[in-house]
């Protein structure tokens, strides 16, 4: 028995063009049907979010709550990360479905509403937390194999060269010198493809020896995060075998580029570089994520950077030029929450490090949160050398009229008209 549903559009209010009411005849059973739908949209999307919110947890005990930063999984802690994000964009996606099933009723879609009894099980690039954790103990395992069908010992070259057979001949992992996909810059995913940028290329060579008993430890060489074993004998890292040294092949080809620092590194140098830590080498990624989304997130705006508006304020005769909302850059959205995402984390390893929250803070700006910018700029103010809070402060000054100017705003709007 179908009903006759009542309903005065919104455009009605602004455009001459429609009738100041529509009839809008709709069957139960499709009402029913799109009941359905929508409820099962808004449970997949509540899943979603309850997953970032989840990561976000795991990450923040794995990196805060032990003692020894040995204990530190470099694994877990860059999985979580890809888990959070992977929901993040999981839930974009469900709203953009769930939108179109406002629109067109009769859209066929199917939803998967399981919800997972733990942070292991969560499904991310096709396999579980657990899963990916698994695929680095398959690795380890080809290394052992290799070690025992060449009957040889423990010695650490000949366990280094089994690991660069399994890892960059039999596995084909390779390094991306210029990162443009974000797959690269995830863990599951170049564990997946074999392809990614050089820090997590490294993370896995050093999860894998880990697993084999062998340390590895790291340090950042100019633009070159560069790792190696924890050796008496640097010096044979260094010695040339078939064209390459083994430190060469371990580190990929920066280590061979005389415009690289790492081309002028010896065993004896090796021994003044400070190392990393395990912190230090998750901050490595985290920061190489919130470049490549921020370079994604500002493809139309191409030369922005992030403290572009910080020198627009004073002109050259020292007068504040005026900022507002009118000439905040648009960019990606979903680019930029990924990239303030990032910055969320490393803030977490780093919460002094004040360029790093002035980049925290600038992005919130362009992401047209003038409240939280505001905050985050205070604080950096407080650390930050005192001619960059001299820089810092008319901009923070004029984000503070924005931000009463849009709490101003829907003060002067008419109230939506409620229908009865």
């Amino acid at each position: 028995m179908p009903c006759t549903v009542c309903c005065v559009p919104a455009t009605s209010m602004v455009s001459q063009t429609f009738a100041d009411h529509c009839f809008i005849r709709y069957d139960h059973r499709d009402l029913r049907r799109w009941r359905s739908r929508t409820s099962a949209a808004t449970s997949t999307s509540c899943r979603h979010k309850f997953d970032q919110e989840t990561a976000r947890d795991k990450f923040t005990r794995e990196i805060s709550f032990h003692s020894k930063d040995k204990d530190v999984s470099l694994a877990k802690a860059l999985l979580y990360v890809a888990a959070e994000d992977e929901a993040f964009m999981a839930y974009n996606r469900e709203m953009d479905a769930r939108s179109l099933l406002n629109e067109r009723m009769n859209v066929s879609s199917s939803y998967d509403t399981k919800e997972c009894d733990s942070m292991e099980q969560m499904p991310l690039g096709g396999k579980t937390i657990s899963e990916w954790l698994s695929e680095l103990d398959a690795i380890t395992k080809e290394v052992e194999a290799e070690l025992v069908s060449r009957e040889i010992g423990c010695h650490l070259v000949e366990v280094l060269q089994a690991v660069n057979l399994v890892l960059f001949e039999l596995r084909g992992f390779k390094r991306c010198p210029v990162l443009v996909d974000s797959k690269h810059s995830y863990l599951h995913s170049v564990l997946s493809s074999g392809c990614g940028s050089a820090i997590l290329v490294s993370i896995i060579y050093i999860e894998v020896c880990r697993r084999l008993g062998l340390t590895i430890v790291g340090s950042r060489v100019g633009e070159d995060f560069l790792i190696w074993p924890q050796t008496a004998y640097p010096e044979e890292l260094f010695t040339v075998t078939s064209g390459h040294s083994l430190f060469a092949v371990v580190n990929g080809r920066c280590v061979e580029d005389p415009r690289s620092m790492a081309s002028d590194l010896t065993g004896t140098s090796l021994l003044g570089l400070e190392m990393a830590t395990n912190r230090d080498i998750i901050g490595i990624a985290l920061a190489n994520l919130i470049r490549l989304h921020w370079k994604r997130a500002s493809r139309s705006n191409p030369g922005l950077m992030l403290t572009s508006p910080l020198r627009q304020v004073h002109n050259t005769n020292d007068k504040p030029n005026q900022i507002d909302k009118s000439n905040v850059p648009l960019l990606r959205p979903q680019d930029l929450r990924l990239a303030i995402m990032a910055s969320e984390r490393l803030l977490m390893l780093q919460p002094h490090n004040w360029s790093l929250r002035r980049d925290h803070g600038m992005m919130l700006y362009y992401n047209r949160e003038y409240g939280k910018a505001v905050q985050e700029l205070s604080i950096c103010m407080a650390f930050a050398p005192e001619e960059e809070a001299d820089i810092l402060q008319p901009f923070v000054d004029r984000l503070h009229l924005m931000r009463l100017e849009s709490s101003w705003e829907p003060l002067g709007h008419i109230s939506p008209l409620t229908i009865t």
